[in-house]
């Protein structure tokens, strides 16, 4: 509603405004079709790249040995690395510090997009507010930059807008080709128009009743956590001394001799992992933590009022069949106003997202209410015949936006998302607000601010068109030298390049051989997944140090499939645990660790909530009949349960082997009561749960199923997960 009154809005300017789109557009077209994306160099970088980054220690050992450095970063989400690069590139002596990993925060819990922000725009046009205007036109200029930068992690992405009404179609066309116009010579392509049939040809899923046609424009898509990390490791190469897992506890102050005022000068820190306390003394503090913006700014003056307001925003992953490979769709309009997409990314399906006020947190957790109001108007645009069922939830995650807002503001939704840069009558300068694709230019008035109120000597930013770990030598052809020189699969080469750029080369060497003729090496995590063994030995080189780090942003799986990442979890604590040396308590504390934060922040306990002890049975007397049937089967003796014996003897009268291992994690998936054994109760639960679409990819239920239907033939029944989920 609140898109197309602004699209509206637009209109009331005449007919000559119209004119004017229209003929810009078509100039607009011309261009690129015949030109590229235009990002002006930076000057060039004055100190020399690292040939290889440093090891933790090393940089630990920096951080304790240097007498001062010239700027000290807190933070190490996508702005705080972006500030690091940008002041060790201009050759100020810098370091950062992060409490957990590198993008363990909101950084690594976006919406995957790199856009300037159409919604912003209408803004901008209804409330003539030249403000929010700018903001687009900044986020536009660095969306191209982002794109040029790391292409091996970002790309154009086409997002559809589909129209059911005839008298929105000029209005959305017009909003949509005003957002062309405002990026200029850095419009990735240029918006067009679909009919009805061409609309339904592109996204088949698409709701066809009362279809009209469809817009679609362009913006950038990325893999969020790698970027972030792809910073860090940049400006690690530059000489940044950055540092994962060590805990700012205190700032550190003196007296200024000429004012006699007291003076930020530093950070009593410690090493999480180790508990060693150390001090890290700096001519200029800079506060880049996010949502705990205040909780810094605190350290420095209790007294002093907040800036931020945090918003929650939830996203869901499903099963990749739900979208097409290549086109996102934006629902402009929801139910109660807000804006959701609905988006491919890593071969499945994201959609999000939700915004409401929330507590700043380590840890968010997704809320059942947010899941299914994503899941709801999700079913509003999607045809009948696709059903969008609870169980298809492969992932869920929350995570938490830094809005830079009046303390007294409740609304959330109406906050812009600018950026501010602060200076303390002490000298801790503070970046807040923004959004992850602006972050490299929020880090340049950051350090710009620096440079000008704590008199650093250094010149102006250098990270414009500055390519970030991995760039340099990466095409999207990499991946054939990957199959062809290592024996890779495709998919995971392919996997590789797109995630390490040329760095993929120094992943694939220390890939493990399979044994089999093809592949000739690495071994894949999990089956259905591209990720390999050799990643969690290159991912302690990236500062991986812990499981976590491992399952959610080295890798991605946590974010894809939470029941992979779980599967995955033993072979990659085994392999970190030699890699960092662990004992086997520290394994287990590991996993648990691991374990506990899937269940509660990537929506794994959603699944408990969807099948419990108490979950009510809704079957029909017939079907209770036959599943009962189907459940005596294997329990022969009308014990009123199975167990793994059951299951072996009936899978061995079929001529069908399943090792211990694999048959306990599928009973186990159903084992409500955590006894060892399935009960009939449990088993029907189970089958009502999945009619009623709250569970999918049961690999019990498919294997009994497919039992009971061969029994006395020689198959072969597949035990790997369906792509079911939560």
């Amino acid at each position: 509603m609140a898109f197309r009154k602004a699209v509206k809005g637009t209109v009331l300017i005449g007919g000559g405004a119209i004119a004017t789109v229209f003929g810009l557009s078509q100039f607009s077209q011309y261009r690129n079709k015949h030109g590229t994306l235009y990002v002006e160099a930076a000057e060039p970088v004055p100190v020399p790249m690292k040939n290889h980054f440093p090891t933790r220690e090393e940089q630990l050992l920096t951080l304790q040995s240097t007498s001062e450095f010239d700027v000290l970063v807190i933070g190490g989400g996508a702005t705080g690395c972006g500030c690091a690069l940008d002041a060790a590139t201009r050759g100020l002596k810098t370091a950062l510090l992060e409490r957990d990993d590198f993008s363990s925060g909101t950084s690594s819990r976006s919406t995957k997009l790199i856009h300037g922000g159409v919604r912003y725009l209408q803004k901008a046009i209804m409330k003539l507010d030249f403000e929010q205007y700018k903001m687009v036109k900044e986020a536009l200029r660095e969306r191209a930059n982002l794109l040029e930068i790391a292409p091996h992690l970002s790309a154009p992405l086409p997002i559809m807008l589909p129209v059911y009404k005839w008298w929105q179609l000029p209005y959305y066309w017009i909003g949509i080709k005003l957002y062309d116009l405002v990026a200029g010579n850095q419009c990735l392509k240029s918006s067009y128009v679909l009919s009805k049939s061409r609309a339904l040809e592109f996204f088949p899923m698409l709701r066809k009743e009362k279809l009209v046609g469809a817009i679609v424009y362009y913006d950038g898509q990325h893999n969020d956590a790698r970027m972030n990390l792809a910073i860090a490791l940049t400006a690690a190469r530059y000489g940044a001394a950055t540092a994962n897992y060590t805990e700012v506890l205190r700032l550190l102050k003196s007296t200024d001799p000429r004012s006699g005022r007291a003076r930020v000068c530093g950070a009593r820190c410690r090493d999480v992992l180790t508990g060693q306390e150390f001090d890290v003394k700096a001519k200029c503090v800079i506060n880049a933590t996010g949502p705990f913006t205040d909780s810094v700014r605190k350290m420095d003056d209790q007294e002093v009022p907040n800036i931020c307001q945090p918003s929650a925003g939830v996203h869901i992953v499903m099963p990749g069949y739900y979208s097409p490979d290549n086109m996102g769709l934006l629902d402009p309009a929801t139910s109660d106003g807000r804006v959701i997409f609905f988006l491919p990314w890593e071969k499945m399906t994201i959609a999000g997202t939700t915004d409401s006020p929330t507590d700043v947190t380590s840890h968010p957790i997704p809320t059942e209410e947010d899941v299914n109001f994503i899941l709801s108007e999700v079913r509003n645009y999607l045809n009948c015949d696709v059903e969008v069922r609870r169980g298809d939830v492969l992932a869920a995650w929350s995570g938490i936006r830094p809005l830079v807002t009046d303390p007294n503001s409740k609304d959330t939704q109406s906050i812009c998302r600018n950026h501010i840069v602060t200076v303390s009558d002490s000298g801790l300068v503070t970046i807040a607000g923004g959004k992850w694709t602006t972050y490299r230019a929020m880090a340049q008035d950051t350090i710009d601010t620096a440079i000008q109120t704590h008199g650093l000597k250094a010149g102006s930013s250098r990270t414009v068109g500055l390519q970030l770990e991995g760039a340099q030598d990466w095409s999207p052809t990499l991946y054939i030298r990957l199959v062809q020189d290592y024996g890779l699969e495709s998919e995971v080469a392919q996997h590789l390049a797109s995630t390490y750029g040329d760095k993929a080369f120094e992943v694939a060497k220390i890939a493990q051989v399979t044994g089999k003729r093809w592949p000739i090496v690495g071994k894949r995590l999990v089956s259905e997944f591209p990720y390999i063994e050799a990643e969690v030995v290159y991912g302690v080189k990236e500062y991986a140090r812990t499981a976590v780090d491992m399952v959610s942003r080295r890798t991605r799986l946590a974010f894809l499939n939470v029941q992979a990442a779980e599967e995955a979890l033993p072979r990659i604590v085994d392999i970190m645990g030699k890699e960092l040396h662990w004992n086997e308590q520290r394994k287990k504390e590991e996993l648990e660790a691991a374990k506990k934060f899937l269940y509660y922040e990537m929506g794994y306990k959603v699944k408990s909530d969807q099948l419990t002890d108490r979950s009510e049975i809704t079957l029909v007397p017939s079907d209770i009949e036959r599943y009962k049937k189907r459940f005596h089967m294997f329990d022969k003796e009308k014990k009123g349960f199975i167990t793994i014996v059951d299951v072996q003897r009936v899978l061995e009268s079929i001529s069908v082997q399943l090792d211990e291992n694999t048959l306990h994690d599928i009973l186990n998936e159903v084992d409500l009561n955590k006894n060892g054994q399935v009960e009939l109760n449990e088993f029907l639960q189970l089958m009502s749960a999945i009619q009623k679409g709250r569970v999918s990819g049961s690999r019990l239920a498919v294997l009994m199923k497919t039992a009971e239907e061969n029994l006395g033939q020689r198959v072969v029944i597949p035990v790997d997960r369906s792509g079911g989920g939560l």
